[in-house]
């Protein structure tokens, strides 16, 4: 869930991608610029999903620091994210793949890396000369293939779980950390006005599915297994899906979206949520557009932000650990780039620029390098104090309490994605478009009342289909 917290809905990027993918991904491989060779020269072409406005803005600035200090040019090309695959294609067949893309998630860098448009000597020795001991080793697993990196990871936002600690304290239910804790009060807290718990179940969005594959990773419930399997009917994942189905009786009547979810907790009338770290800003009240309207906000606008408690890890009856899903952001070199300018790029968006391009909304921006070699805890000391908002902007640190933050920051060890460690990105992508687990769930909370272990399964035959597509 790539959360776009400055625009009117913030949808996922995950979503347009994933869409894209599941149209062109068997087209990439036959598009790649056979014949081409490295560019040469003193400009770069660099293209950033960062694409809305005040984000082109701050990268812009970045970048005129970068060619004053070394008398390269860059282009600067904003691209949306629902257009990316087509782009890749087109501009593969062309021979005018760009030298650097920024702020690409996962499963696109996976989809690119196995389709060879990815120079990965030139990532190795970014990493090699920013030290890769400065990077997180879970980041750094997540985008690489063995010992080859396929990208230099920047950033990462986190799914959370938030939750109204007076109602739990007035209750006496401990933290919501484990299913068991969490549907014990889902269904202790669902009665008169209040749900227990707002989770998405709409077929139609890719948010239902990172909503449950939050709830997946936790409970060990993968997409394939290590030879590529689809093993969405699993008895781990059976038993999600059960789990699943039983907040979802516990929520507000109605199909529940990206938007609902957060408007719902948002009016006092859930007593949890799922959602992403960017939901930190509009919980304290830092965007016109989406302010708390719970019954007590109007007396005290940070209502929420005291009585919410935020949970960054779950752990379910077959997980071995805390586990929480989330999504990183990376800088890719292309195959046939300028791989000298590149690499100086990349090195200076991940050293000198760095806290600029984190500071464009930080909540959503958790660093993935926590410091320099000199000083290894910079780039997250300073982090803490950058400000957060849209219409009224705070620091992070007066807001939110230092264990929170630290939370958040060990959270980038703890994530875990179904599929890329098993080298299934392009699955993962192609699963984002066609939707396969939110229209089984759908299925389940909605009208079908399909059973978990039927949901289960529709989504195993649903992806394995999908799977031998894409062969």
């Amino acid at each position: 869930m790539r959360m776009w917290s400055l625009s009117g809905t913030s949808r996922s990027r995950g979503l347009a991608v994933g869409t894209a993918a599941a149209l062109g991904i068997g087209l990439l491989a036959g598009c790649s610029t056979q014949g081409s060779t490295p560019r040469t020269g003193n400009t770069i072409t660099v293209w950033s999903e960062e694409n809305l406005p005040p984000r082109m803005a701050v990268t812009q600035k970045l970048i005129n620091t970068f060619e004053k200090q070394t008398g390269l040019k860059v282009h600067l090309v904003g691209v949306d994210e629902s257009q990316l695959p087509q782009l890749v294609e087109s501009a593969a067949a062309a021979g005018k793949l760009p030298d650097v893309m920024g702020g690409i998630p996962l499963a696109p860098v996976w989809q690119m890396y196995s389709n060879g448009l990815i120079n990965t000597d030139a990532t190795a020795k970014v990493l090699d000369s920013l030290g890769r001991s400065t990077f997180s080793p879970n980041a750094l697993n997540l985008t690489s293939d063995g010992s080859k990196a396929l990208s230099v990871p920047s950033d990462s936002w986190q799914q959370i779980l938030v939750y109204r600690k007076d109602l739990f304290a007035k209750a006496h239910l401990p933290v919501p950390d484990t299913y068991a804790n969490i549907l014990k009060a889902a269904q202790t807290l669902d009665k008169g006005s209040m749900s227990g718990i707002s989770v998405a179940d709409d077929p139609t969005d890719v948010f239902t599915q990172q909503s449950f594959e939050d709830f997946a990773v936790a409970n060990n419930c993968g997409l394939v297994d290590s030879a590529g399997k689809v093993t969405l009917d699993s008895p781990q994942c059976r038993r999600t899906f059960a789990a699943y189905r039983q907040l979802a009786a516990t929520g507000p009547a109605g199909t529940q979206t990206v938007d609902t979810t957060r408007a719902t907790y948002q009016a006092g009338q859930s007593a949890m949520v799922v959602w992403s770290t960017y939901l930190l800003n509009s919980l304290a009240g830092l965007r016109n557009d989406v302010l708390p309207n719970c019954p007590q906000c109007k007396a005290d606008t940070s209502f929420l932000t005291k009585n919410s408690g935020i949970v960054t890890a779950i752990k379910g009856p077959d997980g071995t650990e805390p586990a929480q899903f989330g999504e990183i952001s990376s800088w890719t070199i292309t195959k046939y780039a300028n791989a000298p300018a590149a690499e100086k790029f990349v090195q200076f968006m991940m050293g000198a620029g760095y806290e600029g391009w984190l500071g464009m909304e930080p909540e959503g921006k958790i660093p993935v390098r926590s410091g320099t070699t000199a000083d290894p805890q910079k780039y997250v000391t300073d982090w803490r104090g950058m400000k957060i908002g849209v219409d009224t902007v705070e620091p992070m640190n007066k807001l939110f309490p230092a264990a929170l933050l630290d939370q958040l920051l060990a959270g980038v060890g703890r994530m875990q994605r179904w599929g890329i460690t098993q080298g299934q990105g392009a699955l993962v992508g192609a699963t984002e478009g066609t939707l396969p687990v939110p229209k089984a769930i759908g299925s389940m909370a909605g009208g079908d009342n399909l059973s978990p272990s039927d949901a289960a399964r529709q989504a195993k035959d649903a992806v394995g289909a999908l799977k031998k597509t894409l062969l």
